[in-house]
């Protein structure tokens, strides 16, 4: 199978996901962007599909999202989108700007809080992520994250403010820069692709 413009894909390409994991999220909507094709396998976390012998050989951590490409295993959202990037660089999600590569490089989107946490325990520590990010990307957001065209801190970004919006009630009109960047994410066609509803798994 070929992934759009041109770079070629295993054809063993597969990504073992859970639909409602937002850092599985991010994973399904890198792919969409970079046009690459994939086997979706899902792993119910809520019936501890991820504690099984199969998936423990994938990642002993038990945790979703992992890539199989071919003899490649790569497990943590973080590493399979450096790994998407450097073995199929079309569609490239890092600037190359050195300073808005850095920027896309840090990790002040990772998602700190699960859905057992407490909901104002979980409002709280979103809340001052936010209010960080606001202030970092005050001087370099342009339609995205960092600029005019979507990059990897938009794929960290939009699932964590979709999470945080609609499972965790957040005010997003204290952080106009996020809710200007998250209104072009969230229209995107691979964004909405990626969108737990849209999964082979989905609970209705």
């Amino acid at each position: 199978m070929a992934a759009k413009d041109g770079g070629e894909v295993s054809s063993k390409l597969v990504l073992y996901s859970y639909w409602q994991s937002s850092c599985s999220w991010r994973v399904r909507f890198a792919l969409n962007l970079k046009g690459i094709s994939y086997e979706y396998k899902a792993v119910n976390l809520a019936k501890g599909e991820q504690f099984s012998p199969e998936f423990e050989k994938l990642n002993p951590l038990h945790f979703v999202p992992v890539l199989v490409d071919g003899g490649v295993i790569v497990s943590d959202s973080y590493a399979i989108l450096m790994y998407l990037e450097e073995k199929y660089p079309q569609r490239t999600l890092l600037p190359t700007d050195a300073q808005r590569k850095a920027l896309n490089l840090q990790k002040y989107t990772e998602e700190k809080v699960g859905p057992q946490e407490r909901l104002l325990f979980a409002q709280t520590n979103i809340e001052k992520g936010f209010l960080a990010l606001e202030k970092l990307l005050k001087d370099f957001a342009g339609k995205y994250a960092t600029g005019e065209v979507v990059c990897m801190a938009d794929v960290f970004m939009a699932p964590q403010i979709a999470v945080a919006t609609e499972r965790f009630k957040i005010d997003m009109s204290k952080y106009p820069t996020l809710s200007s960047i998250y209104e072009s994410q969230k229209a995107l066609p691979e964004f909405v692709a990626a969108s737990p509803e849209r999964q082979p798994d989905a609970v209705h």
